[in-house]
């Protein structure tokens, strides 16, 4: 990736400080709440219920996953807000460390998202490392989102409020960044990689990005991140598996822990496409907490021999 100039750095840390700033004017209501996304329309005999692309460009691997389900169409539709959500964990290392979610990856949804007719494509994340605006930029993600067309947002502290969860099992109520649970549309975009507590990184883990106080989650975590899938229901969830984290995640730090694998997952259920993207790992869903706790209580299937999944290479 070329290095940014100085006027493309400033640009994007304008974008979001502004965002930073309109954000600022709302005002969380109190008490708790429940919310509910437009549910995921089911597949179509002729789509796949999971699709895996394999290839060297990620744009063009991204576009065929997407087209395998049926199309972005079957996900966005004309004026709706959508969100999507990637890894940018930290502000320290470029997208080659594996760290964080390819930028061309996340752009080329976007530029999906506006062709079908989004009337507004935002991506945001919650680093714990640095601040968002030095993560943007540095993760590529910033600018490869701004010339595709979206907005880059800074997650405002006054726009998390405390929501209900009523199928939890160890979480009754949390709080959750209000715009994620609002939108028409939430793609959730992790990297797969691995985690010292989680054993992986996936889609389930990369929820804790849109939420209060993260850390205390720690306990039961399994358990407690599939709550989370239960309230927040991302309307499809893409696997970046460009290159994978393989050892000393979620944050890495040598390029000899990376792994070229040129893939990418797409389901409407999280629980697929995060079983699926275990088995690049050697391990299975049952084998990461969340993802078997998710499908405890029916929140998608592990079960991907019962499921059609369509396998696009070249």
């Amino acid at each position: 990736m070329s290095r940014l100039t100085r006027r493309q750095f400033l640009r994007i840390v304008t974008t979001v400080a502004g965002l930073t700033f309109f954000g600022s004017a709302c005002r969380p209501r109190q008490g708790a709440e429940t919310t509910q996304r437009r549910p995921s329309p089911p597949p179509a005999d002729d789509q796949a219920y999971l699709a895996v692309a394999r290839g060297a460009d990620p744009a063009t691997i991204t576009r065929r996953a997407i087209a395998a389900l049926g199309g972005i169409e079957r996900f966005v539709r004309a004026g709706d807000e959508v969100i999507i959500k990637p890894n940018i964990c930290v502000n320290y290392h470029p997208p080659e460390y594996a760290a964080t979610t390819n930028p061309t990856v996340v752009a080329t949804l976007v530029t999906l998202c506006l062709e079908a007719g989004a009337r507004r494509v935002r991506v945001m994340d919650m680093p714990f490392g640095g601040t968002p605006e030095s993560a943007y930029v540095v993760s590529g993600i910033g600018e490869a989102v701004q010339a595709a067309g979206g907005q880059m947002e800074v997650m405002s502290p006054v726009k998390f409020a405390r929501f209900t969860i009523p199928e939890g099992r160890d979480l009754t109520s949390w709080e959750v960044y209000r715009d994620i649970l609002e939108a028409d549309v939430l793609i959730n975009v992790p990297i797969a990689k691995h985690h010292s507590l989680a054993r992986l990184s996936l889609g389930g883990k990369n929820l804790l990005g849109v939420i209060r106080d993260p850390n205390q989650m720690h306990r039961n975590l399994g358990q407690r991140i599939a709550d989370l899938v239960s309230l927040i229901r991302p309307t499809l969830t893409v696997v970046d598996a460009v290159r994978i984290l393989v050892t000393h995640g979620p944050t890495g730090g040598s390029l000899n822990d990376v792994q070229q694998r040129d893939t990418v997952v797409a389901s409407h259920d999280i629980v697929a496409a995060d079983a699926y993207a275990a088995t690049l790992f050697t391990l299975s869903g049952a084998d990461i907490g969340y993802v078997k706790a998710a499908a405890e209580m029916g929140l998608g299937t592990m079960e991907l021999d019962a499921v059609k999944v369509e396998e696009i290479n070249g």
